[in-house]
């Protein structure tokens, strides 16, 4: 696997043969991951990672923590609460106090878009990783997916994947219609129109209005959250009426493939873009993406930060 990269701001500039290879990288990692004891890396002993999230995440934030601590990176558990933003402090001294420190990386989630890109201005010596920028990109996120549908599936080239839900606002969207595109798969999208980009198709996906037909021969059923707070916009008639129209369960399953799967980034809302049958049943693979989320950051961090000599 050549890499040329130090960094992950995005996907967009990704090859399939790095999509490809970064998979099999970090399925390499599984055995490490799931042993009893755990047999960690290493590979990054003496290196630290400051983990600054200045928006809210469960899943994201101690999935690289727990990968830092695969990779035997120290880390800094970063909060703008906790910190002296709270007294004013601006976020570039905030980087820079950091960076000064001497830690080695940075992971970065921001409410606003474009951010980690204005970090990696500010310190161009210190490899920064997108953990979600705004409505833009979720790279990591893209990246475990596809590890998650992979390891479940096998070869995704020639796979369909639709994507349904709040299109519009997602960056796991944009970033999953990268990396499946990447590994061969084709993708369609589906949702209400006011949640759908103006130009679907210039998205880099098909689109096909009724979630039924979006579904069809489909192998991967990718739900997106609805973010209820934006229900207050009234874009959507009510959450009812959306379970019915777009949400997943047996009965949108049922026109996809025999074996199709079904996959949601999390957090879920029970009950409007998914049922607790389908969440919970055995074609799910909720449980799996949050597992191979920390093999997919373990791998970003060892190769991009050096440990993989790659």
């Amino acid at each position: 696997m050549a890499w040329n990269r130090w960094n992950l701001l995005d996907l967009n500039d990704w090859e399939p043969d790095d999509f490809h290879g970064f998979v099999d990288y970090a399925l390499s990692l599984a055995p490490r991951l799931e042993s009893l004891p755990k047999k960690p890396l290493d590979s990054l002993r003496g290196m630290t990672v400051a983990n600054m999230f200045i928006e809210n995440s469960t899943r994201t934030r101690n999935s690289f923590a727990a990968a830092e601590q695969m990779t035997g990176a120290a880390y800094i558990d970063w909060s703008a609460s906790g910190s002296s933003m709270a007294k004013g402090e601006t976020l570039r001294d905030t980087v820079w106090t950091l960076c000064e420190m001497g830690v080695n990386g940075l992971v970065v989630r921001h409410s606003l878009t474009g951010m980690p890109y204005y970090i990696q201005k500010l310190v161009p010596h210190i490899p920064v990783f997108n953990a979600g920028d705004g409505a833009r990109s979720h790279p990591t996120q893209g990246l475990l997916d596809i590890v998650a549908a992979t390891r479940r599936l096998g070869d995704l080239k020639g796979a369909t994947v639709a994507i349904i839900g709040d299109v519009k606002y997602s960056r796991v969207a944009r970033s999953d219609v990268l990396a499946f595109g990447g590994m061969g798969a084709r993708v369609t999208v589906s949702g209400p129109r006011t949640l759908l980009p103006a130009n679907p198709e210039a998205f880099g996906a098909k689109y096909v209005p009724d979630p039924r037909k979006a579904v069809a021969e489909a192998d991967i059923v990718m739900l997106l959250r609805v973010q209820l707070e934006r229900q207050e916009a009234g874009l959507f008639p009510s959450v009812k009426e959306y379970h019915a129209l777009y949400g997943a369960n047996e009965e949108l399953l049922a026109h996809a493939k025999p074996g199709a799967v079904v996959m949601h980034p999390a957090p879920i809302n029970r009950g409007v873009e998914i049922s607790s049958a389908l969440a919970d049943g055995e074609r799910s693979l909720l449980r799996e993406q949050v597992h191979c989320g920390v093999l997919a950051r373990m791998a970003v961090l060892d190769i991009c930060l050096g440990g993989g000599k790659r």
